[in-house]
């Protein structure tokens, strides 16, 4: 605060300023300090601004993920990895993605199909067996596919590469005859914890619905889209990261599907079988440049971002 004398005596011969020219006078020169205080403590913000960059890292959530949401298409007997040009040759499955989808699709003819995915330059095609309450078909109304970092060294994922296109892979073992089977199904229910999680199907309570979660290999062995079983040319992380019969680490697909049903697990079967049958096919059809940019914007840097492969 300044302050201004208020007398009206004279001062070195010549007549003092009336009062309300030294009020005005202070007024002005209070308002001038205040532009000066703020005009600092904008450049200040500014500068913090600036070092901060356009997001946060508060922001940022660190894990190593981006994913495609993609409802259900269609149903066919048909499997265009396992029974390649084959119509009818498989059990029930149930396709999500691409909608053109069938036992004779390969990679030219799913490039030129459309999609239901989240985002729409994603032209994969994913299957899993039909499910069943009773003899009534029942499709998942939650369809989501994350391409995820863990399962490997943080050193190791940032080594992840993009999976090649027209990559083919289950998971999973549909001839499986029991829960310890060599199976990787799980099924929980929507919120509620309480169920604990079995490879077999599980009673949820009435109102929620039931989950299947299936992860699939990360490891490639760098020459093969596919192989004779449709498995060998992928494996599974050991002790964090890849085995050397497998060494180019690439994403991991998680398929969770949710299906709006819940009560006695007796009622559900699989057109494969039991719960533990679950089982998942992948035909990767991403653009090579939009596979590659979330791979390395989203995975390699941890980072966990949305269908739009940002953060």
């Amino acid at each position: 605060m300044l302050f201004f004398s208020r007398r009206t005596t004279e001062h070195r011969g010549r007549r003092a300023l009336p009062p309300w020219r030294y009020r005005i006078a202070g007024l002005a020169a209070a308002a001038l300090a205040l532009s000066f205080v703020q005009a600092n403590a904008g450049n200040a913000a500014g500068d913090a601004t600036s070092q901060a960059g356009p997001k946060a890292a508060a922001d940022v959530v660190r894990v190593a993920e981006f994913l495609a949401e993609c409802p259900y298409t269609h149903r066919a007997p048909d499997d265009p990895i396992v029974f390649p040009g084959l119509p009818g040759a498989s059990h029930m499955h149930s396709f999500f993605g691409n909608d053109t989808t069938n036992a004779r699709s390969d990679l030219a003819s799913l490039e030129k199909g459309r999609t239901t995915c989240a985002p729409t330059t994603d032209l994969s095609s994913y299957w899993v067996p039909t499910l069943y309450d009773g003899d009534k078909e029942v499709e998942p109304t939650g369809t989501t596919f994350y391409y995820l970092g863990e399962g490997v060294r943080d050193d190791v994922i940032r080594t992840i590469k993009p999976f090649p296109r027209g990559l083919r892979i289950v998971a999973g073992n549909a001839v499986a005859t029991g829960p310890d089977d060599n199976t990787i199904a799980r099924w929980s229910c929507l919120h509620h914890g309480e169920v604990n999680p079995s490879h077999d199907f599980v009673n949820c309570p009435a109102g929620s619905m039931m989950e299947s979660y299936l992860d699939f290999p990360q490891c490639w062995n760098g020459t093969d889209l596919d192989s004779p079983n449709h498995k060998s040319h992928m494996a599974y992380p050991v002790g964090g990261e890849c085995p050397s019969t497998h060494p180019v680490a690439v994403p991991k697909l998680r398929q969770v599907l949710r299906y709006p049903v819940n009560g006695d697990p007796a009622r559900f079967r699989l057109a494969s079988g039991r719960g533990y049958t679950m089982h998942g096919d992948f035909f990767n059809v991403w653009p090579e440049a939009e596979m590659a940019q979330r791979v390395r914007d989203c995975i390699n840097a941890i980072i966990k971002c949305g269908a739009d492969g940002t953060p």
